[in-house]
């Protein structure tokens, strides 16, 4: 029993860190399109 408690803890540990690490890139990656995208559109506005 002690055996697959501590099998599932590594399975949702793992999963989690997994799931933050591209979170983190995702969220990242959102942001630089973004910010791209506003200055993009300033220049036009400046033309």
């Amino acid at each position: 029993m002690d055996e697959q408690i501590r099998i599932i803890l590594i399975i949702i540990v793992s999963v989690s860190i997994f799931g933050l690490l591209v979170f983190v890139f995702v969220k990242n990656y959102i942001r630089n399109k973004i910010n791209h995208l506003v200055k993009k559109e300033n220049n036009k506005k400046l033309k």
